[in-house]
């Protein structure tokens, strides 16, 4: 009789201590839990702009970037990039280009680099993990489809991917190099991509030059309206726009601070973040110490809309990986104690840690019955 008691009240503790951690796991969101994310102290910056692979696919073996990222990246948004430049024979002959500008060849979108990304990181450590936020790039924002693109990814690799992007409408050089159609602002297949992101809560990194290259002095920066609005068709939708809209030789617009600042004060645009990566963009904002005044200034007074990133393309040393961050040396030394935090730091975990939570949330309820998701209607 007491063995049975005893084989009776193990059988009722195994399934109290099942039930509790089926009630665990039910509350926590698929994947990384905030115990596991590293502290902001550790490290002097997080990275909202990364490029593991390159324009051939190519890059740092992840295991390797965290040696590279040591204890100066604490986290990092990981995301390949979404084009393949093209070898023509005809073109280069036996050269094989690697990057867009070494080719008169077209560049054509490359899907597989999102399960590239996802297998590299699911290569880690449940802690290693907690060191990234990867983003779904591969996709066509001139297709109506590429909407069902991003929603197949999160169910084939569920606790994965947390935004999309970096991806490109308007880019110098890029855009005109890509085969099939061009995207545009006023494209609705780029409408529902940003509304899927709204459902889903994926960041959006998104890449658009405010104007073109070597554009007149005084002229209205050509895409600067149809950005805006796109931009208001989406308030609930997460926005990092990538550069300030700047480029390698899309300048500063006239009073680009002021443009930038009649976003950062309008309640309509309360979603939309600014993102300061690339070397190209660095050498506009520290140019002189007007220059460097300029964008001080308008980071303390909106320190919660900056975020720091590199925009480094797999980078094979610590001095390659971290040459953007000291480049923005005297921008850091101008700034207010609590803006370098956030622009370092906080805005990162802040945005990222939102968005963990709310696509985890999503593909709880969607993975249940991943096929069940209705295909785009037509137009």
């Amino acid at each position: 009789m007491a063995a049975l008691r005893v084989r009776f009240l193990s059988r009722r503790l195994a399934r109290l201590l099942l039930v509790g951690a089926l009630f665990l796991l039910c509350h926590q969101p698929f994947g990384l839990t905030q115990a596991t994310i590293p502290q902001a102290s550790q490290y002097e910056f997080n990275d909202t702009h990364f490029h593991l692979t390159n324009y051939i696919q190519k890059g740092t073996d992840i295991h390797d970037f965290l040696k590279i990222m040591g204890t100066k990246a604490g986290r990092v948004a990981l995301f390949g990039i979404p084009l393949q430049q093209e070898w023509s024979y005809p073109n280069s002959g036996d050269y094989a280009p690697t990057y867009y500008l070494q080719s008169d060849a077209p560049l054509y979108y490359y899907s597989f680099t999102d399960a590239y990304i996802a297998i590299a990181y699911r290569s880690l450590t449940r802690e290693q993990q907690a060191r990234f936020d990867p983003m779904i790039t591969g996709f066509n924002p001139a297709d109506m489809y590429a909407a069902d693109h991003i929603r197949r990814v999160l169910q084939t690799f569920p606790g994965v991917f947390s935004g999309i992007g970096e991806f490109t409408i308007h880019k110098e050089f890029v855009s005109a190099k890509i085969a099939g159609d061009t995207a545009s602002l006023l494209n609705p297949a780029l409408d529902r991509i940003l509304d899927f992101a709204a459902e889903a809560g994926l960041v959006v990194l998104i890449h658009n030059d405010m104007d073109v290259p070597f554009a007149k002095e005084g002229s209205e920066p050509a895409y600067l309206s149809q950005m805006k609005s796109l931009l208001k068709r989406h308030p609930k939708t997460t926005i990092i726009w990538a550069h300030m809209g700047m480029g390698r030789v899309v300048r500063p617009v006239t009073q680009h601070a002021a443009v930038i600042e009649t976003i950062l004060k309008d309640p309509q645009f309360s979603h939309v973040y600014f993102d300061i990566s690339w070397d190209e963009v660095a050498k506009y904002l520290v140019a002189t110490p007007e220059s460097i005044k300029i964008a001080a200034d308008l980071i303390n007074r909106y320190p919660d809309r900056f975020l720091f990133g590199t925009d480094e393309v797999a980078p094979t040393s610590q001095e390659q990986y971290l040459r953007v961050y000291y480049k923005y040396d005297p921008l850091w030394r101008s700034l207010d104690a609590e803006a370098i935090e956030k622009v370092r730091k906080d805005n990162y975990e802040r945005v990222f840690d939102d968005a963990r939570v709310r696509v985890r949330n999503w593909e709880r309820t969607h993975l249940s019955a991943p096929n069940s998701e209705p295909e785009s209607k037509n137009p």
